[in-house]
């Protein structure tokens, strides 16, 4: 991999680019975003165009403003989720050696309707908003747990003890992989996310290796299903048919890679906010029923996800001319802080009136795993702040940021009186 403040070499603009619809950015090297990526996004909001093309990463379209990115979310017609097309796919199929195993596909996220529905509906009841609530006194407990084992030190860091652990735990034990490979998990999840430019064929390798470490517990279940998803996923049906073992790993990778990396990004925003401001601390801690809030608006502050999509067919979109095969990114991290739709986007308000983020994405697309994200969030900060003191961050150890699809916090160390 390469140093992270080197930008990615630059690539020849379009001839049906306009000049005025350039601008440049690496959303995985910039120095500034890399630096303070929140910060660097407000800085995009007041000077880049609302969607330009940047020649960084092999060249792609940003989409940045509220408006922009909730059409785009919508037009499944025009950006469609389905990365690779499946003639490529099957392109590249062919040209594997024989017996190579067959690569998975990730479903639903990388599907559009119609199949995306059918394949999707058997997961909206295991992600239900009860079904999420059911699990609170769980992740209550693991917060819990952490908490109470750093307490003692006056310091911790965050994303290491607390932030990676609990939703990784909870999302593993919900789908029923063993507890004790986590790491592995981590590392793998770390490694598939960070690659600036798709390479077709290392995503199909990356996904390979995904599915090889999750067969066994894939097999096992279909023989002696327990109380999980991966055994709720097999007695499922999907369009009226029996759910396959290659349903099962198109399922799989989504689920790994999604549940594996995402919400701990949040979790690292909302309390480095939380740990700089001590006057919030002290109204949430006199008044907890106000958490919830906060949550809500931490997201709108703090998004972290930027998906991806193709461009399906030559369009004009937002007045700027795109063309069939290029890629578009959907800036959610920007959408939700656009003054356009959010006056003094840039504060923190507990009392905002209109607070209704796009941090989970719009349309058939919204973040399957959202109900589970707030319940997530939620727990998390009531603990932080019903068992820790005032907790602030270390200025000898300032957080690292790491930029990309998951926009997230490497380090966060936290220091507090004992």
């Amino acid at each position: 991999m390469s140093d992270a403040t080197t930008l990615s070499p630059v690539v020849p603009k379009p001839s049906h680019v306009p000049d005025t619809a350039v601008y440049d950015f690496d959303m995985f090297r910039d120095p500034a975003f890399l630096a303070d990526p929140h910060g660097r996004i407000l800085d995009l909001v007041r000077t880049a165009p609302g969607v330009f093309w940047t020649p960084r990463n092999g060249g792609h379209w940003m989409l940045l403003s509220h408006a922009a990115n909730f059409k785009a979310a919508r037009d499944i017609d025009s950006f469609s989720s389905e990365f690779v097309s499946r003639s490529q796919m099957e392109a590249m199929r062919a040209k594997l050696p024989p017996g190579t195993p067959r690569v998975p596909q990730p479903v639903p996220i990388n599907l559009d309707p119609p199949d995306h529905t059918k394949y999707r509906a058997p997961l909206q009841r295991a992600f239900s908003p009860t079904a999420m609530l059911a699990l609170k006194e769980d992740i209550r407990t693991l917060a819990n747990q952490l908490i109470d084992k750093v307490k003692g030190r006056g310091r911790c860091d965050f994303m290491v003890d607390i932030a990676e652990p609990l939703p990784v735990q909870i999302f593993l034990k919900m789908l029923g992989l063993p507890l004790e490979r986590q790491n592995e998990y981590r590392a793998l999840v770390r490694e598939h996310l960070s690659n600036p430019e798709p390479d077709p064929k290392m995503v199909m390798m990356s996904l390979l290796r995904i599915t090889a470490m999750m067969r066994e517990t894939f097999l096992a279940r279909r023989e002696k299903p327990q109380n999980d998803l991966i055994s709720l996923l097999w007695q499922s049906q999907i369009d009226g048919t029996p759910t396959t073992l290659e349903d099962m790993e198109n399922y799989g990778v989504v689920l790994f890679i999604a549940g594996l990396d995402t919400v701990m990004n949040g979790m690292g925003f909302g309390v480095r906010h939380l740990a700089q401001d001590l006057d919030l601390q002290r109204e949430l801690r006199a008044n907890p029923k106000m958490i919830p809030e906060a949550a809500e608006e931490l997201l709108r502050r703090y998004t972290f996800t930027v998906p991806p999509r193709r461009v399906a067919k030559d369009l004009v979109f937002e007045g700027v001319p795109m063309k069939e095969g290029e890629r578009a990114m959907l800036f959610l991290p920007a959408a939700d802080l656009d003054p356009n739709e959010f006056a003094g986007s840039d504060r923190f308000d507990l009392k905002r009136e209109k607070k209704a983020h796009i941090a989970f994405n719009a349309g058939v697309h919204r973040c399957l795993g959202s109900h589970l994200a707030r319940v997530e969030l939620q727990t998390l900060y009531e603990q932080m702040l019903s068992r820790l003191p005032e907790f602030r961050l270390d200025p000898q150890h300032p957080p690292r940021f790491h930029g990309g699809h998951v926009i997230g916090v490497d380090t966060l160390t936290l220091v507090w009186d004992v």
